[in-house]
């Protein structure tokens, strides 16, 4: 992290509406970067949640509107109950606030629409950046500015990375990015369930599993690496490598894997109403 966002991080307010999955892997990630936890607030209606987060020493929020008392306010709730987060606010709604938005498949528009005085951006990250590794992509609203836009970014980058992407993108990325952690998940448990099948005590199999994925992601970023590549220099004529390969392909496992992120983009534009 840059010492231009450290210090941004320290100065700025922000609230949370919702402090779930998401946006409770948001706050962790601010407080390890370094936010004081006296600049961050939140609601969630969940007693267990608040609980949690009261323990890190955060201070809850009476209800969704006092969470507007920052001037930058995170709001993590899922599509389905948006509307109802949004009627909640709508009173106390402003033009100096920015709200970032990371409820899937709800478009910009619509958010606008309902509080036409707001500037708005919208994100999607994924629960990694709790360790530092996550991903995020955001699209600025019509009335963002881009020093808006650029503290986002800044807030998502202490997670680990963010970028900019054109919104007609956001469905793809929540495909791929948010949902891709899922898709990830089991095939990182399938791969250590094969190695328990062949005799490794489960609790090696996990870790052998976890540090391979996170290894080769590593390789594929820091090296510029492309995937094919990586994959060629591991398989070896005749070797381990390409015999499992093939048994994938056998399987239809590439085909397999697009048509679940084709699958849950179709879900994100469902949620979003389109």
């Amino acid at each position: 992290m840059s010492e231009q966002a450290a210090a941004l991080l320290k100065k700025v307010k922000l609230g949370f509406i919702g402090a779930g999955s998401m946006g409770g892997a948001l706050l962790r990630s601010l407080l390890a970067a370094g936010a004081p936890a006296g600049n961050l607030s939140f609601y969630d209606p969940d007693p267990k949640r608040q609980q949690e987060l009261e323990e890190l020493g955060l201070k809850p929020a009476p209800d969704n509107a006092g969470v507007m008392q920052a001037p930058v306010v995170v709001l993590a709730v899922k599509p389905q109950v948006l509307g109802q987060a949004l009627n909640e606010i709508k009173e106390v709604a402003r033009a100096r606030h920015l709200i970032i938005s990371i409820a899937a498949g709800v478009t910009l528009a619509r958010l606008e629409e309902t509080l036409p005085e707001v500037r708005f951006i919208r994100a999607m990250p994924n629960t990694a950046l709790m360790v530092g590794e996550g991903m995020a992509a955001l699209a600025a609203g019509t009335r963002a500015t881009p020093e808006d836009l650029e503290l986002a970014l800044e807030l998502f980058e202490a997670g680990g990375r963010a970028v900019v992407v054109d919104e007609k993108l956001m469905d793809a990325v929540t495909a791929l990015s948010a949902s891709g952690a899922g898709f990830a998940a089991v095939f990182l448990e399938a791969l250590a369930d094969g190695g328990v099948r062949l005799g490794l005590p489960r609790a090696l199999a996990l870790e052998m599993a976890a540090q391979t994925l996170v290894g080769a992601g590593r390789l594929c970023l820091d090296r510029n690496l492309h995937p094919a590549l990586l994959k060629d220099q591991v398989a070896s004529p005749g070797g381990t490598t390409i015999a499992g390969l093939h048994a994938l392909e056998q399987g239809g496992f590439r085909g397999l894997v697009m048509d679940a992120v084709t699958a849950a983009a179709l879900r994100a534009q469902e949620l979003g109403g389109k």
